[in-house]
């Protein structure tokens, strides 16, 4: 196949797909299985409680004294915040001052980086890996990821992700998320919130990634799994090598409210990657949610395996080169 320019109706976001380059030197896909954890050196491992700071929720279905052991999931501040703790709901959101107005801008604009920054602790056994746990564990994970969210209800966009492995940026191995709670809507949420409304505009009232969903289940070139709560698609202008989302079935705007997680399907499409790669690999995932303001929007899963390195072309001009089509991709894991 010719190298393609792919355009994301999410994002708007452009991406080569360049499949013959995968057969370049270099261009083959694997990871290497993890090394265990060392459970001394583990500071979210359960008993452990005194290495960090006091816990800010802890689901204990037996009970048990906070800030030590019994716990499932575990919620404490980030050790070393990248946001100042506030009422995010409350925190001023700090115009861009070419945005609008006239007259002389400040050209370099700053204000406190207000908001809250959390850590989840995923489980309690030393694991590095969402795969590592039981689907029922992932599950409990993942409702405890939407009781946070929603204990910042108000903020203008919350962040919540996971990195897994050094090369995805984490910076300890056992399995947690992070929860960002900004005091505004950043830039790409917006576009992706402009472009749902321009959809609902266009099509009288349909939802975009209702229809994207749709149609690639028809297709099913792009379809990786599906279970009665979500489907796993290899996106049609993904960005990376073997990136995948997970959408509710029926469309839901807040991940925060009630219904499915796609936590059984999430922990499914993990072990199909680890059985084609030969291992987890390095990756980052994280939940999309509707931001402040939107009306029509649809939450989804983004997963995205550290496989490549971004270059001077991603760079400097955020155009993705994907070497793996992901019509190959959803190939390779429906067939995994």
């Amino acid at each position: 196949m010719p190298p393609e320019l792919r355009i994301d109706s999410l994002t708007g976001l452009r991406t080569i797909v360049a499949g013959d380059r995968a057969t370049r030197p270099g261009g083959g896909m694997s990871a290497e299985p993890r090394p265990p954890l060392d459970p001394e050196a583990d500071p979210f491992l359960e008993g452990h409680e005194d290495r960090t700071p006091p816990e800010l929720y802890a689901l204990r279905p037996d009970g048990g004294a906070p800030n030590g052991p019994g716990w499932l999931v575990r919620a404490i501040p980030n050790l070393f915040p990248a946001l100042v703790t506030t009422d995010v709901a409350r925190a001023p959101i700090g115009a861009d001052p070419l945005a609008s107005g006239r007259g002389e801008p400040d050209l370099f604009p700053a204000r406190a980086a207000e908001g809250a920054h959390e850590v989840i602790v995923n489980a309690p056994q030393p694991v590095s890996s969402l795969r590592d746990l039981e689907p029922e564990q992932v599950e409990i994970a993942m409702d405890s990821w939407r009781e946070r969210m929603r204990a910042h209800d108000g903020a203008p966009y919350v962040h919540v992700l996971v990195n897994e492995g050094r090369e995805a940026g984490a910076s300890l191995p056992h399995t947690h998320a992070q929860l960002y709670a900004l005091p505004f809507v950043p830039a790409g949420v917006a576009r992706e919130r402009e472009r749902f409304k321009a959809y609902f505009d266009r099509t009288q009232g349909r939802n975009l990634l209702e229809d994207v969903l749709q149609e690639e289940v028809r297709r099913r070139e792009r379809l990786v799994a599906i279970d009665r709560d979500a489907v796993a698609i290899a996106p049609f202008a993904s960005r990376v090598p073997f990136q995948l989302q997970i959408v509710p079935r029926r469309p839901r705007a807040r991940f925060e409210d009630d219904g499915p997680l796609g936590a059984a399907l999430l922990h499914d499409v993990l072990g199909r990657l680890e059985r084609v790669l030969g291992g987890i690999p390095p990756l980052n995932l994280w939940v999309r949610t509707a931001p402040a303001g939107a009306d029509t929007f649809c939450w989804r899963i983004d997963l995205m395996p550290r496989l490549t390195h971004l270059a001077g072309l991603e760079l400097g001009t955020g155009v993705n080169l994907n070497i793996v089509p992901p019509e190959r991709a959803a190939e390779l894991l429906r067939d995994a």
